[in-house]
């Protein structure tokens, strides 16, 4: 689901979340799913901020929930919680699973990366596009929360790109690169090599 105007980026509700990094106010869009919705967790002090930092993280519940190392998803949610906590600012959590494929599709595409696919490559046979995730979604969210500059904490460049034609400035990249393991290594590196992630050659 796409927002494309004020009237349907309106949040359903507002909430406090204590969590083992400290407490959140966690905030809920409306999604394509009702009982899914998309989620934004900030802190009392981004009220401070003229430039918020912001990490757009994409649901994963493999890595997210089940702490798979399969990926680097897990990890990047747990090192942008701590970060919001410690600096200010606010993660917009996506419900766009399997880089936009659905839970089932990322399984069936797992089982293809066992058999020698690459995540790009896997995604692509079984017809999908290598990546399709929406970030229009988190644009529009920004601007229902009156959000005019931003850091992103990112390596992806197509997070970037998503904001090249809209009114919110991105005032500095942040990466996050977490120490590969060799469960995810190859996962990192087709990040890097065919996808174009800002990923450094010391931990690739």
């Amino acid at each position: 689901m796409n927002f494309t105007s004020k009237e349907n980026t309106e949040h359903l509700v507002i909430s406090k979340l204590p969590t083992k990094y400290g407490t959140f106010y966690v905030k809920a869009y409306p999604s394509a799913v009702e009982d899914f919705p998309h989620l934004v967790l900030y802190t009392e002090k981004m009220e401070a901020q003229q430039i918020i930092d912001v990490r757009i993280h994409s649901e994963c519940m493999t890595g997210d929930v089940f702490a798979s190392t399969k990926c680097d998803c897990g990890d990047q949610l747990d090192y942008s919680m701590k970060w919001v906590q410690q600096n200010g600012g606010m993660i917009l959590y996506l419900r766009q699973e399997g880089r936009g494929i659905g839970l089932v599709n990322k399984l069936k595409a797992y089982n293809l990366q066992d058999d020698g696919f690459d995540t790009k490559e896997a995604n692509i046979e079984l017809g999908f596009h290598e990546d399709a995730r929406d970030y229009t979604l988190a644009v529009s969210i920004l601007r229902d929360m009156n959000i005019g500059k931003i850091r992103l904490l990112t390596n992806n460049p197509e997070k970037i790109k998503a904001f090249e034609q809209s009114d919110i400035e991105i005032t500095e990249r942040i990466p996050i690169e977490i120490t590969p393991n060799l469960d995810n290594l190859d996962y990192l590196r087709t990040k890097k090599n065919k996808m174009g992630h800002m990923l450094s050659l010391k931990n690739i």
